[in-house]
């Protein structure tokens, strides 16, 4: 039987606004839009990247879950920035979830859609494929 496409959302008012998921699972694979460092909670966000950084892979992380896997699934993550300084700071962060997973990465620097935004983090999935063992940001 052929899975169904389901899309995932996290309440944020951008997926209202724009027409979009925070997550679609197709089969086995999960494709996490662009995720920013909102707290969707009540809409703020830290004007520090760091922080940014941690709560984009919390929302990330939420998605991953709703949709069965998690960090240990990912095989590519896309890394979006507007300053390229901002980059480095972030790494043991982003090591936390993504060093022993060693997803294809890529890091782009690049205009996001709200000047308050230093950080954006795309990911990939494919349920069932990690090796576990991976932490989640809490």
């Amino acid at each position: 039987m052929t899975q169904r496409r389901q899309a995932i959302l996290s309440g944020s008012v951008f997926e209202e606004r724009i027409g979009y998921a925070r997550a679609v699972v197709d089969g086995d694979w999960v494709h996490v839009s662009g995720t920013t460092g909102f707290d969707y909670a009540d809409m703020t966000i830290s004007d520090d990247v760091v922080e940014q950084a941690e709560q984009c892979l919390r929302n990330t992380g939420a998605a991953l879950e709703k949709a069965g896997c998690s960090f240990a699934d990912v095989v590519r993550v896309r890394y979006l920035l507007p300053e390229r300084e901002d980059f480095e700071p972030c790494w043991p962060v982003l090591r936390k979830c993504f060093g022993e997973v060693r997803p294809a990465a890529t890091m782009l620097v690049c205009g996001l859609a709200d000047p308050r935004m230093k950080i954006e983090i795309e990911v990939y999935a494919r349920r069932g494929s990690g090796t576990g063992g991976v932490a989640l940001i809490d």
